[in-house]
């Protein structure tokens, strides 16, 4: 199984709308996606590491597939459509990373 990350850096003054992340966004990646995307999480930054330090990422989720190779058969037919919804949540550039989930 893969993870794929994408994180929204918490920039001072940017604009992060979580209810339409939550609420819009992500549900149109999981409709578009199908069966190819299992499931998703969606993570809200509160604080880093360090006593009163911000979060290193405003919001972030997780898309959860068995594959890259489905991840890149279920997203890439929609994405000029899922990456054009982008600035209605937010203005800041996502960071992305696919990684293999290990179990123990």
């Amino acid at each position: 199984m893969i993870k794929v990350s994408v994180m929204y850096p918490n920039t001072p003054g940017a604009r992060f709308d979580h209810d339409y992340y939550r609420d819009k966004h992500l549900p149109l990646v999981k409709a578009r996606m199908g069966d190819l995307c299992k499931y998703y999480t969606i993570d809200r930054g509160l604080a880093g590491g360090a006593p009163d330090a911000p979060a290193t990422y405003v919001g972030m989720c997780h898309i959860y597939c068995d594959s890259v190779e489905d991840f890149q058969r279920g997203f890439g037919p929609h994405t000029q459509e899922i990456l054009g919804d982008i600035p209605n949540y937010t203005d800041l550039q996502p960071v992305l990373q696919i990684s293999e989930v290990v179990v123990g």
